[in-house]
């Protein structure tokens, strides 16, 4: 397939100048080609070359001229992107909560909700009730609704089982998931996503069962690739952390993990002694932490949607950035803190509420999430032979206008493995 008449290639690398991740002043610079071509491999799915529509010359593996066969695609001035990369969700779950929503509206923190039996346990008391079947059928609508929003490559936690048989269920749903959707899907166990019903006031007992029964039961299926922890205020404790994500090690789980959501609680620091591919959320972070960031190559993963659905800091980017860190920006798709798994918007935000220049926005959202999920050789850029995960636009006044002009319907055609999914 030839995509012809490319207003921007947006993302573009050539073979040999692939980077697995970028920090510091790297994330200012992003791959532009404006008038551009495109081609893609049918058979591999993958992008084989690019190029200038105002140099047609040279051999028809490397210039506009068509194969035989080939599909040509007239982007008529549209820009293309590499599809995001959303590195945090929590997109399994059954039913919605917005009754919270009218109490945080009312006044109520997300910590008060938790006190009062909502919240997390509120969604795995609904998941419980749900079958598998019906959990799948809920989860692969909003799966449908995120790629026609352009994400190619998401991460899906589990956590709202909260019991050996609900997270196993949440894990096998992800699981035909990732085998019913073109889109690559990366699958976390987040038993210590809070404690159970049955082990309230037993956190310690509750911190033992997720070792000691869940993990084994996990493993023994192979329906994860990462763990993850809520390391946080009210939730669990360094030490806690500590022993989860060292008992997963055994296990071949490497820590995807949520740290200082909700104050300083030493996640970051627990993460990154346990090399954590990333730690998520970092509303709460101070010098101390941005340093140890900057110095490790776990990657500083914020959501925005959290931070501007609960009325909540955002986390600092700038800085992190500025200060050498790899900063990733997700969704974190979720019924309770942020029922959204509009990636763009997401862009938006870092650009509006955290200062990020688009260029930067559009790095945290593609090749670091990417990196954040361990994939960034395959996915997050457009690059000679990695996967055709792209999408095209209307045409555009120039790339600043697509963050800022961030409720405009402005993304026409979709394409995952380099196919059409959306057009």
């Amino acid at each position: 397939m030839l995509i012809t008449n490319i207003g921007l290639l947006v993302g573009a690398e050539s073979t040999g100048h692939e980077k697995l991740f970028l920090r510091g002043k790297d994330m200012n610079v992003i791959g532009l080609l404006p008038n551009a071509w495109l081609r893609v491999d049918d058979a591999s799915g993958r992008f084989h070359s690019w190029g200038s529509m105002d140099d047609p010359t040279g051999d028809s593996d490397s210039c506009p001229h068509t194969n035989p066969g080939e599909a040509i695609v007239d982007a008529h001035g549209g820009y293309v992107f590499s599809s995001f990369c959303d590195s945090h969700t929590h997109l399994v779950y059954a039913g919605s909560r917005e009754k919270e929503f009218i109490d945080k509206i009312n006044g109520l923190s997300y910590e008060e909700i938790a006190k009062r039996g909502g919240g997390i346990l509120n969604s795995a008391d609904l998941l419980h009730a749900t079958s598998e079947d019906e959990l799948y059928e809920q989860a692969i609508t909003r799966v449908n609704e995120i790629i026609a929003m352009g994400t190619g490559c998401v991460e899906i936690k589990s956590g709202y089982g909260l019991t050996v048989a609900d997270e196993l269920k949440m894990l096998r749903v992800i699981a035909r998931i990732a085998s019913s959707t073109p889109m690559k899907v990366k699958s976390t166990f987040l038993g210590a996503h809070a404690v159970g019903r049955a082990f309230v006031g037993r956190q310690g007992d509750y911190v033992d069962h997720v070792c000691k029964e869940m993990l084994p039961a996990i493993a023994s299926e192979g329906l994860a690739e990462f763990v993850d922890v809520f390391c946080d205020e009210g939730f669990f404790t360094v030490e806690d952390t500590d022993k989860i994500l060292t008992a997963a090690a055994r296990y071949g789980l490497r820590p995807k993990i949520h740290a200082n959501e909700l104050a300083i609680s030493g996640g970051v620091q627990v993460g990154v002694a346990h090399k954590a591919l990333s730690v998520d959320h970092l509303e709460r972070i101070g010098e101390d932490e941005i340093a140890i960031l900057a110095e490790s190559q776990t990657v500083a993963t914020m959501l925005p949607g959290a931070s501007f659905f609960l009325g909540m800091p955002y986390a600092p980017a700038r800085k992190a950035i500025a200060d050498g860190a790899i900063v990733a920006l997700a969704s974190d798709y979720n019924p309770g803190s942020s029922p959204s798994g509009n990636m763009r918007m997401v862009m938006s935000l870092g650009c509006i509420k955290m200062k990020l220049t688009p260029a930067q926005a559009i790095n945290a959202t593609t090749i670091n999430g990417a990196y954040a999920m361990d994939e960034s050789r395959d996915y997050g850029s457009i690059a000679p032979g990695k996967v055709a995960n792209f999408y095209i636009t209307k045409p555009m006044p120039s790339l600043d206008f697509y963050p800022y002009a961030y409720t405009t319907p402005l993304i026409s055609r979709v394409y995952l493995q380099g196919k059409e999914i959306v057009g």
